[in-house]
Formats: structure tokens, sequence, C-alpha cells
């Protein structure tokens, strides 16, 4: 039978152990290359430190307490409301130095005012819009934190809806209209800003 195949039995047999070995060593190639760049290869975490080179150092219990509570809403409540009230008074001290005007007296509007009654006006702009900026700044900031403590996301859905209750709340003062107008108008410019930054 093997005469007649035409082949010899010792090259049929020296045959099979070399493809063997092509086909463990292509088998074995192609593992190695789906672990490398393959859909198995696995995701290692980039961190900073480990990639470096460097150990992260172990943080004490007076700073994780200093971390929670610069994390907490109270905290971000707070520097909002600062943020506000700095920014508001500028704001106010702004547009009262280029309002005409400032210091004017209806009951004389001949009379040109002293620099003291202009200060005074500007003062006490400044000084409003100060306090409706920290207040605005407040309750913004103080219900993102809750409904972003709530939904356990950080997404664009907080500011939106944080804008929503601030504007509602707000303009409630002044009727239902006045509310929804204001939920809108503040949840659609909380959205835009979120688009822009992020």
């Amino acid at each position: 039978m093997a005469a007649s195949s035409g082949v010899p039995a010792s090259s049929a047999q020296g045959s099979s152990p070399t493809s063997s070995n092509v086909d463990v060593q292509h088998f074995q190639y192609s593992m190695i290359l789906d672990h490398l760049i393959g859909d198995r290869k696995p995701i290692k975490d980039l961190n900073p430190a480990v990639m470096a080179g460097l150990p992260v150092p172990y943080k004490s219990d007076e700073q994780k307490m200093i971390e929670r509570a610069m994390e907490s809403c109270t905290f971000k409540a707070v520097l909002a409301c600062v943020g506000g009230f700095v920014l508001g008074g500028a704001f106010g001290v702004f547009t009262a130095g280029i309002d005409t005007n400032v210091g004017f007296d209806p009951k004389d509007p001949m009379r040109t005012p002293t620099a003291r009654e202009v200060l005074k006006d500007m003062g006490q702009r400044g000084m409003s819009y100060a306090k409706n900026f920290a207040i605005v700044g407040a309750m913004f900031s103080c219900t993102e934190c809750v409904i972003e403590s709530y939904r356990g996301q950080s997404d664009w859905k907080n500011a939106v809806y944080s804008g929503c209750v601030t504007g509602g709340v707000i303009g409630f003062r002044a009727g239902l209209k006045a509310g929804v107008l204001g939920c809108g108008g503040f949840a659609a410019f909380s959205a835009a800003i979120e688009y822009y930054l992020r």
C-alpha cells in the first residue's frame, strides 16, 4: 500500500511531526497576538502614581476629614455663596459706574450729584446685586449637590434639575407663571453652560 501511493513510508512519517510543530507554533503565536493587541488584551489601571512609579502617600485622618468637608454640600453652598457675593458686588458697582442716573435726584434734576452721593448709590447697588447673586449661587450649588448625591451620577442633568428648582423657587415669589418661566429659563441656561463646558 505504501509503494502504490508513490510516497515512501519514511517520508510520510517524517512530515507529520514537522507539520504539527508548525500548527502548534502558529496557534501559540495567534494566542499571544490576541493577548497583546486583540480583544483579550487586559485593561490596565492608568493610575498616575503607578505609571510614574511613585508610591501614593498615606493620607492621615485629618486629611480625610478635610476632604470629606470640602466635598460636602454645605461647603459647596458656602463657597458658591461667597463667590456669588463677590461677583455680584463687582457687577453691581460696574453697572452703577456706567449708569448716568447714579445719584440723580428727581426733585432737582438740574443739580449735579456729589461724589459722596454717587459712591453711596454705587455701594447700595453693589450690595443689592451681591445679595441676589449670593442667594442664587447658594441655592443652585446646594440643590445640585443634593440632586447629585440622590442620583449617584455626575452629569449635565444635575445642573438642569438644579437650575429648574432654583429658578422656580425664585420665580414663585411673583406667581405661578413667573415660577414656571423661571424654572424653564434657569434650566435652559444651565444646560447651555454645561454643554459649553463639557
